[in-house]
């Protein structure tokens, strides 16, 4: 960057959680419990799924790099948090903000179009069941997700390459436990061009997968109804519980934070609905998965005994 471009700034403080003694100690036994178990339970699923021949299916692959996503995603941001408590410090670096960012939108993005693929191929295992196996076949599925990382990587690349030439002149406390594009407003600089590109291309790279997501499952429905015994239509429903469960948290947080009116909600319902889309539902979508799926859970117990007999011999 040139002169004239380099921020006035060095660091970043991080003041989205309480200062409070004893609330930052419930505070950090509190993330690193709900990080320890979203790392655990991720791994799990990963390992289930890689290891038991039976879910080498288009959902569990999706479902492993969900939980892969989830992984890298709560890690974005809860190993800074605890980090920071133990050195008693509330600071980021300027690059360290702007990496965070970066891989923030990615994962976020991420977990946005897998959830979309994961509705799509809902769709066509209970709209179109005779036709699945040749429509989800393994060269498209590989597309699909090789696709959404692709997408996702330069939508995170365009935001902080935009970033990086603004200025940060004066105040460079950061009304959140992370780095988000909220940061443009604390710049002393120019940020039409930011704002409008977190608007409109920003906005729909969010809501496109959404109403994807929206019309995927009006099909699902409208096909369901058209089961004749109730038993069928049980099981029909059943086969996406779990990603309709893991939808609903996931877009209704997001909503909750980004879509409402800034005068309908304090400061604190802001940051409890971000740790909820970042740190909660990684930390629920494997047990939503694994207590909900049949088959998921039989892998687990799997390499549960498995892990269990080769301790004992």
């Amino acid at each position: 960057m040139s002169g004239e471009n380099q921020s006035s700034v060095s660091e970043f403080l991080l003041l989205g959680l309480s200062r409070q003694p004893q609330q930052q100690q419930l505070l950090f036994v509190l993330f690193l419990s709900m990080y320890l178990a979203t790392v655990l339970g991720n791994l799990l699923i990963i390992l289930a799924i890689s290891t038991d021949s039976r879910l080498h299916t288009p959902m569990y692959f999706f479902l492993s790099n969900l939980s892969v996503v989830d992984v890298c995603f709560s890690s974005t941001t809860v190993p800074k948090i605890l980090s920071n408590h133990i050195l008693g410090s509330l600071m980021i670096s300027y690059a360290g903000c702007l990496t965070q960012l970066y891989f923030l939108i990615v994962f976020a993005d991420m977990d946005n179009f897998l959830l979309a693929v994961m509705a799509y191929d809902r769709y066509v295992a209970v709209c179109h069941p005779l036709h699945y196996t040749t429509k989800m076949t393994p060269q498209l599925c590989a597309l699909l997700v090789v696709g959404s990382w692709g997408i996702a990587i330069l939508n995170a690349l365009l935001h902080t390459l935009l970033m990086v030439p603004l200025s940060f002149c004066a105040d460079n406390k950061i009304p959140h436990f992370f780095c988000d594009v909220s940061i443009l407003i604390l710049s002393c600089s120019d940020t039409h061009l930011n704002e409008m590109m977190v608007l409109i291309e920003g906005g729909l790279i969010m809501i496109m997968p959404f109403v994807f997501v929206l019309v995927s499952y009006i099909c699902i429905t409208c096909a369901v109804m058209r089961v004749p015994s109730a038993k069928g239509k049980w099981k029909a429903f059943s086969t996406c519980g779990s990603h309709l469960a893991v939808v609903s948290i996931f877009y209704g947080t997001i909503i909750a934070v980004y879509f409402n009116p800034s005068s309908s909600h304090s400061a604190e319902t802001d940051i409890a609905a971000t740790v909820m889309y970042t740190v909660v539902n990684p930390m629920l979508n494997p047990f939503i998965y694994s207590l909900r799926n049949k088959d998921m859970k039989g892998a687990l117990r799997k390499m549960i005994s498995m892990e269990f007999s080769s301790v004992r011999y």
